[in-house]
């Protein structure tokens, strides 16, 4: 899962809300000079993970891209499901998605001292274009998969990948709705193990 489904599935938690957005900039066990929630939140991010790679569903969205872009299809994936998040936001929270992401940036700027130094850097980026609350837009996501694709030196091809996200749309989002909702449960039950 992307950025604003690791976000949701910290349940409000702060503490676990910064360990589970950090923890892809965190390699291994390398995170053991964080507050301890912080760093339950990492291995809950890395549950989510791998809960999603196994699972059959995302594999199914994911086989349907792996044609045009290899193994970078599960990344496309995950950024496509942010985006049926975020547009069906209502769905899944009260709080209007709009303050969530705004909480969350203020958030990241109040923890910033223990933020990783790719996340510092790429954080001005990811507030001024407001990148999480784009999600919800196709535009959105077009942003994104163009600043991947530059990322892989343009190797990726991801930025083609909005076509394949307009041609098949209903059908991943289908896919999002039956697994987020297996996912959601799956990540209380984490979560609470974590207490």
């Amino acid at each position: 899962m992307n950025f604003l489904a690791h976000i949701y599935l910290s349940f409000g938690d702060t503490e676990i809300t910064i360990g589970n957005f950090i923890a892809d900039s965190i390699r291994g066990n390398k995170y053991q000079h964080l507050p301890k929630r912080v760093q339950q939140g990492i291995v809950l991010h890395r549950e989510i993970d791998t809960f999603t790679d196994s699972h059959p569903i995302p594999r199914k969205s994911s086989k349907r891209l792996h044609k045009n872009y290899s193994h970078y299809s599960r990344v496309i994936v995950d950024i496509f499901y942010d985006h049926f998040l975020a547009k069906n936001w209502s769905r899944y929270s009260e709080v209007p998605l709009t303050l969530f992401v705004e909480e969350f940036y203020d958030l990241l700027e109040n923890n910033y001292e223990i933020l990783p130094e790719g996340i510092k850097r790429m954080m001005p980026y990811m507030i001024s274009d407001n990148w999480i609350f784009n999600y919800s837009k196709i535009e959105g996501i077009g942003k994104v998969l163009n600043g991947m694709n530059r990322r892989t030196q343009n190797k990726s091809k991801m930025n083609f990948a909005i076509l394949d996200l307009e041609e098949h749309y209903s059908e991943f989002e289908s896919e999002f709705t039956n697994f987020f909702d297996e996912l959601i449960t799956f990540s209380k039950q984490k979560y609470s193990s974590l207490k």
